[in-house]
Order: structure tokens, then C-alpha cells, then sequence
């Protein structure tokens, strides 16, 4: 049990680590980091009761509406709601890059507990697969989602179509990675190409949160110069 636990944890606290270490400025404090992570790891409970009763209803007729709906909707939603309504308002959010850190923690908790539940009742010979494919791919919808965040709270103008993005773009994303999983024939070359695609994707939001960062805390430099002389 004890191997599990430890395989069904480590990749999600690794890359956590890694996208924490990539926020070149104000480092966010560990403790609502993890407390993040936390809330994602709750909402496996109540996303698991919500697909347990489609199922039992008989309510999912295809692949199609089981990857986006009964999956790749229901997750992103409760993460996304998470995510603006818990820290889009907190004061620890002071950068475009946080939203990257915390889209990761709240995705990766999520995953974490997802993929202990797995791991216990399938065996941990699928650690493997189970870092490589769907926590990686939780952890990059949440990098995703986090950059159009960070991106609606410290972009002037219109913030409406970057919130939409938020949520809007992983969904599909989602939806996208389980339908390859669940109707197609060859789907290990199919999501080999896709994981590749996906890594690609969020490190550029990466890249590009650290510029929204860097030019933000710039601006921030300037009036506070502006205001002490």
C-alpha cells in the first residue's frame, strides 16, 4: 500500500515542483499553494459521485458525451470554479505566472487522489502510464487554464473572453484526449502525437506567462518609484 501511495503521489508533487520553480518573482507561499492542491484533491469525491450517478442512470449513450461531458466538462468545471472563485480574488495572486502555479496545483491535486483510486484498484504496474497520460495531461489543462486566468486579472479591457478561454480551451482539450482514449483504434500513436502537442502548448503559456510577469512587475517598479519620488 505504502508503494501506491507513494507512486500515485510522486508525479503529481513533481511537477507541481516544477512549475512552482519556474516563477522567477514573487514566489507563491507554499502553504496556499498546497492548500490548493488540497480543494483539487477534494473534488474527486463529488465528481466521481456526479459520474457514478450518469452511469447508473444510463444517461452517457456514446463516447463522444462520455469523454466531454461525463469527464472532460465535470472536471474542468469544478476545477475552473475553483480556480476564479477561491484564488482569482486572493491576495497571493499578484502576478500573471501565478496563475500557472495555482491552475497546476488545483489540476494536480485533482489528479493525485484520481490516480491513487486507480492505482488501488488496478495495480501499481500502471504508475507508469498513469504519470506519462493523465497526470501530465491534468497538470497541463491546469497550466492552461491558469494562463488565461492570470491573463484576465492583470490584462486591461476586455476580461470576459480570457475567462471564457480559461475554462473553454481545457474542456476541449479534455474532451479531445479522452475521446482518443476511449473510440479510437489506435489511439498510442494518436495520443503520443496529442501529449506532444499538449507539452508544447502549455510550456508556451509558460513562456508567455513569464512575459505578462516580467513586464507587469516592471510597470509595478515604475509607480512605486513614481510614488516615492
Amino acid at each position: 500500500m505504502l508503494g501506491i501511495l507513494t507512486a500515485g503521489i510522486a508525479p503529481g508533487l513533481a511537477l507541481l515542483s516544477y512549475f512552482y520553480l519556474r516563477d522567477e518573482y514573487d514566489s507563491e507561499p507554499i502553504s496556499f499553494v498546497l492548500r490548493t492542491f488540497l480543494y483539487g484533491a477534494l473534488l474527486v469525491f463529488p465528481i466521481m459521485f456526479i459520474q457514478h450517478v450518469l452511469m447508473t442512470e444510463d444517461l452517457i449513450k456514446s463516447e463522444l458525451i462520455d469523454a466531454f461531458l461525463s469527464s472532460s466538462l465535470l472536471e474542468e468545471f469544478f476545477k475552473w470554479f475553483i480556480l476564479f472563485y477561491v484564488v482569482y480574488q486572493h491576495v497571493e495572486f499578484d502576478e500573471p505566472f501565478d496563475g500557472i502555479v495555482y491552475g497546476a496545483a488545483v489540476s494536480l491535486g485533482f489528479a493525485t487522489i484520481e490516480n491513487i483510486v486507480y492505482l488501488v484498484a488496478n495495480g501499481i504496474e500502471h504508475a507508469m502510464t498513469r504519470a506519462l497520460l493523465p497526470v501530465s495531461s491534468h497538470a497541463l489543462f491546469g497550466v492552461i487554464m491558469g494562463f488565461y486566468i492570470g491573463k484576465a486579472k492583470f490584462t486591461e479591457g476586455n476580461k470576459a473572453k480570457w475567462i471564457i478561454l480559461s475554462l473553454l480551451l481545457p474542456f476541449l482539450l479534455h474532451g479531445f484526449y479522452d475521446f482518443i482514449l476511449l473510440s479510437l483504434e489506435h489511439w498510442i500513436f494518436i495520443i503520443f502525437l496529442f501529449m506532444i502537442f499538449l507539452w508544447w502548448f502549455g510550456l508556451r503559456k509558460v513562456k508567455m506567462a513569464k512575459v505578462l510577469s516580467a513586464k507587469y512587475m516592471k510597470k509595478q517598479y515604475s509607480v512605486q518609484k513614481n510614488l516615492q519620488s
